[in-house]
């Protein structure tokens, strides 16, 4: 039995290692799986010790006359069961519960610190139009395949990652890692992907395939070079690990950043601590706390902890008999990554419980530090503006983006971009946060902008000419050779060719003045429009010098 016994732990051990390889576990019993995984093997252990003890089996003599193996020792057997087995999984068990919010609803209600009102007007920076992010996640995938489908020596090699949008050298974009597409291009490959495609968060025709920057270390490798299994042999098995993200530093060095986490209450609520960077290329790690990260790692929250810390906050802000549901809270149906004067935030509504469509505030949180700033302003949610997005151009069937925070002239404002079914931009528009009823939607953004402005005058809210929003403005006058008006979706735009300027076309907004509709060839005329080298111009400002008293 001594014998068996030895041979049954090695064999034991083998498949230990060997999930501790392919699997690559959290071990720390302070986590949740680390817990169980121990709670497995010391079952395991005991069990093993409980088939090939000799004094609680021995051989019998059956009724028919026959030698065989008979049970003993139920006492004994008892007793390790209960020491042995029962306690660990007793500990884990109680540690459950204790961390539960039925005893820790404080801790639950406390994990988002209180937030700091702030006034959206003076503490949201201005947005310039030409700077504001109108790639998502989704079109930047798109553009990204687009991008390797041009190289066609790669295209059957590897596959585009998840995009993860970033600020490099002060230019927001969406970083693409190319990533092994099967285990043969891998073995074929073993010194990595050759690099990674970036996509302009701001300007659709901005992408660029970047190569000579191998990521070697990434998910979809195999056996030391898969990264969940090289962090964790790397200084990782005995930590809290999630939010695997694709950066790439101001230098364009790619590296996977790996936020670090402990459980504050037993094992629940998770709070980041840091981050495990690794370079993608040489597999160079290091571990950082949130004080010392270099400069250029953007965040290190994961986005689904500081939604629930939002949501706890809500829920058992008066406690957990709350029936009543008095001040509670929760967040809007979704959440957007922005920047603002630098630094990365998570943006997301505020809605009182039972509300469908109004918003109390709105917060960003701080994703480095975890700060919280609350913006005291009623409104629309983002569901509620993208609907109304949606209504304007309602008979095209364009579906808008999750929508963006934006400060227009002081006014919080929804920006999101409107696709067709292919997942195109075809359309941009503008919705008031505080009156989702004033929309501005315009093939361009400068046109949406102007658009946006326009019914905001209408409406009493505004009283600043929308001109005045862009920053570099240049002006032309001239004399008419061409115009004729195009009919869009609610709105009729002009084109003008001067007679000075015969290469270039101008697009005129009818909402820009009431004299467009009378401007004749012959007509001279002062066009108003943003800095550009483009061939088709969209105007910020029209006047017919025709009929200027």
């Amino acid at each position: 039995m001594k014998k068996t016994r030895i041979i049954a732990y090695l064999i034991a051990f083998v498949v230990f290692l060997g999930y501790l390889f392919f699997e690559a576990p959290n071990l720390n019993p302070l986590y949740s799986d680390g817990a169980i995984l121990w709670c497995i093997v010391i079952t395991v252990c005991i069990a093993i010790w409980l088939v090939t003890k000799g004094s609680l089996f021995h051989l019998i003599t059956g009724a028919n006359g026959q030698r065989e193996l008979g049970f003993d020792g139920i006492k004994k057997l008892s007793r390790v069961v209960k020491i042995g087995v029962l306690v660990p999984w007793a500990i884990v068990a109680v540690v459950f519960i204790g961390s539960s919010v039925l005893f820790q609803f404080g801790a639950y209600r406390d994990q988002l610190t209180e937030p700091q009102d702030r006034t959206f007007s003076s503490d949201v920076q201005i947005v310039d139009v030409e700077n504001v992010p109108i790639v998502d996640k989704d079109l930047a995938e798109k553009l990204a395949d687009k991008k390797l489908g041009e190289k066609t020596s790669l295209g059957s090699q590897v596959e585009t990652g998840e995009p993860v949008i970033q600020q490099v050298g002060g230019k927001l974009m969406w970083v693409v890692p190319l990533e092994h597409s099967g285990f043969f291009k891998w073995l074929a490959n073993l010194n990595g992907t050759p690099g990674y495609i970036t996509v302009s968060a701001t300007n659709m025709q901005d992408v660029e395939y970047v190569d000579g920057k191998n990521i070697k270390i990434q998910p979809k490798a195999y056996l030391l070079q898969n990264l969940n299994r090289y962090a964790r042999f790397h200084g990782g098995f005995f930590t809290g690990m999630t939010d695997y993200s694709f950066e790439i530093d101001d230098e364009g060095t790619p590296y996977w950043v790996i936020s670090t986490y402990k459980n504050t209450r037993g094992f629940a609520l998770p709070e980041a601590t840091g981050a495990l960077v690794v370079n993608a290329t040489t597999g160079e790690t290091h571990r950082y706390t949130i004080d010392n990260l270099p400069s250029w790692v953007d965040r290190i929250q994961p986005e689904d902890f500081i939604m629930t810390q939002i949501n706890n906050r809500g829920e058992y802000i008066n406690g957990i008999l709350n029936f009543s549901n008095k001040d509670k809270f929760r967040a809007s149906e979704g959440h957007a990554i922005v920047y603002n004067n630098g630094r990365c935030y998570l943006y997301t509504g505020l809605t009182s419980v039972g509300s469908d469509d109004s918003i109390i505030s709105f917060v960003m949180v701080d994703m480095i530090t975890k700060e919280v700033f609350e913006y005291k302003v009623s409104g629309a949610t983002e569901n509620a503006a993208q609907a109304s997005a949606e209504g304007k151009v309602q008979n095209l069937k364009y579906t808008a983006t999750f929508p963006l925070i934006l400060n227009i002239d002081g006014k919080p404002t929804y920006f999101m971009t409107l696709k067709d079914a292919e997942g195109l931009v075809k359309q941009y528009a503008y919705v008031s946060l505080e009156d989702y009823s004033i929309v501005g939607n315009g093939e361009t953004m400068e046109a949406a902008l102007e658009d946006y402005q326009t019914n905001l005058k209408h409406a009493g809210v505004l009283s600043t000419p929308a001109e005045d929003l862009l920053e570099e403005k240049e002006e032309v006058t001239g004399t008419v050779l061409r115009i004729a008006s195009e009919v869009t979706s609610e709105d009729t735009v002009y084109k003008i060719i001067l007679s000075e300027q015969a290469d270039k076309i101008y697009r005129v907004s009818y909402t820009l003045s009431d004299e467009l509709a009378l401007t004749r060839e012959g007509d001279r005329i002062t066009l108003s429009f943003p800095k550009t080298e483009d061939a088709v111009i969209t105007a910020s400002g029209f006047d017919n010098l025709e009929f200027t008293q």
